[in-house]
């Protein structure tokens, strides 16, 4: 039996991140993956989703300057933008593999169970032991319990799909929603969202997150709020028939977006003296679970941090450091700036209440109404000492512009500190000193 100073479990950002980084300490470190090397981000999540949006926006741009440049403007050919975005995700997992492997790092393929807190046994068959253990298995979609729903995609499902069909529906109101919603609706597919209160997107400020709902609604996204999907039924056509109260429609494909669950329940977790629930991995101010001697990080943990490729790799880190000894200090985490890569796009960072709160439509600016942009506004939100504690962005700059305000907070800067500074111009950043 071979045995390891650190065994990480999942392969992901934020487990691989904590693998190089104990192994640079001479650490003998392993890990283990029963799927794609490198996690959901590089292959099925973040990145080939940003790679589909970037023909969203650039049809975004044409569709805004229409008969003031461009004439007729094209839908997103699926086929070709799909095609574009498999050049990035194909060779994500033999890279992130052989990657490792070359690091001088084990790499283990398949199905860990714990045996007991120090030993795991993989594929029923292969044992390992290790004086520590780092849990990154992550999450993956979560189905609604309903009748029919065997007939729900993931949104996994809809960023391979091959062919794109005229009619689709997703259920749910959130980040994945309206981010699948975006870019099949730049296809030129009807679009349909199902959400079962009126209140989409509720991390966000309900003023901006209806108003990306408005200018959704007007590319032709239709909202279906107050509605309790029961059941899903295909037809003879090969369509879908959703069933609510007092609600029917028929689709072409339905995807489930209803939130995720963290992927714990194959780890046999109680073997090992670990405490967890649908929504994680129970864990302290060090991220150790229930047993000290094994830490869990990234998407798989139990806290109230945003779900973020970024958080699970500043998690590695920390992680790393305490298991190395470098730090003993319970985790600070930093302001954390969370984006929705809508039509427009929404963003929001810091807190959404204080002192004073500054709310602007800016759509009238040179910085948005030179590229014609439908609806731009800016939410800036102060304390007692005028300084900037929190914002909200609606618009198609939104998620660079994010990052500035989130420094700007970090340094604790007022208006005074904003006018000292000399930005790009015109750019969206020289028109901070007018938002405050």
């Amino acid at each position: 039996m071979e045995k390891f100073d650190t065994i990480i479990i999942g392969a992901g950002p934020a487990g691989l991140a904590a693998a190089y980084n104990l192994k640079s300490n001479n650490q003998k470190v392993a890990v283990v993956e029963n799927n794609l090397w490198g996690g959901t981000c590089p292959n099925r999540g973040c990145d080939p989703k940003k790679v589909l949006l970037s023909g969203v926006e650039a049809r975004d741009r044409m569709v805004q300057l229409q008969g003031k440049g461009f004439d007729e403007v094209p839908y997103v050919n699926w086929k070709e933008l799909e095609s574009f975005k498999e050049k990035f995700t194909d060779p994500v997992s033999k890279n992130s593999r052989d990657g490792i492997v070359k690091g001088g790092i084990t790499a283990i393929d398949g199905q860990p169970k714990f045996v007991s807190d120090n030993e795991i046994v993989v594929n029923g068959q292969d044992h390992y032991q290790a004086d520590k253990f780092i849990i990154a298995t992550g999450q993956r979609p979560s189905y609604l319990n309903i009748e029919g729903k065997e007939h729900l995609l993931s949104s996994t499902d809809f960023l391979s799909l091959k062919k794109m069909p005229k009619d689709i529906t997703i259920i749910g109101a959130g980040y994945i929603a309206f981010e699948l919603a975006t870019i099949a609706n730049a296809t030129g597919a009807k679009v349909h969202i199902i959400h079962h209160n009126d209140h989409p997107l509720k991390e966000f400020d309900q003023e901006y997150a209806m108003e990306l709902v408005k200018q959704l609604e007007n590319k032709g996204v239709d909202f279906n709020f107050n509605v309790d999907t029961k059941e899903i039924e295909q037809q003879s056509n090969g369509q879908y028939l959703l069933r609510g109260t007092d609600f029917e429609l028929t689709t072409d494909l339905v995807i489930g977006a209803t939130g995720r669950i963290a992927n714990t329940d194959f780890l046999d977790l109680e073997k090992a003296d670990v405490k967890y629930s649908r929504h994680g991995i129970q864990v302290n101010d060090k991220l150790q679970s229930t047993n000290s001697k094994i830490y869990a990080i990234g998407d798989v943990v139990d806290t109230k941090q945003p779900k973020l490729t970024p958080v699970g790799g500043f998690e590695a880190s920390y992680v790393s450091d305490v298991i190395l000894g470098k730090t003993t200090q319970a985790i600070v985490y930093p302001l954390i700036p969370t984006v929705v890569y809508g039509s427009p796009k929404l963003a929001k960072v810091g807190v959404q209440t204080g002192v004073k709160v500054i709310n602007q439509d800016v759509t009238s600016w040179f910085t948005y109404s030179h590229t014609n942009e439908n609806k731009a506004k800016i939410r800036i939100v102060l304390n007692e000492k005028s300084e900037i504690i929190g914002a909200t962005v609606l618009s198609n700059e939104a998620d660079s512009f994010i990052n500035l305000l989130t420094l700007a907070i970090k340094q604790k800067m007022t208006h005074q500190d904003i006018e000292k500074e000399i930005f790009a111009y015109p750019t969206a950043a020289s028109d901070l000193e007018y938002l405050i």
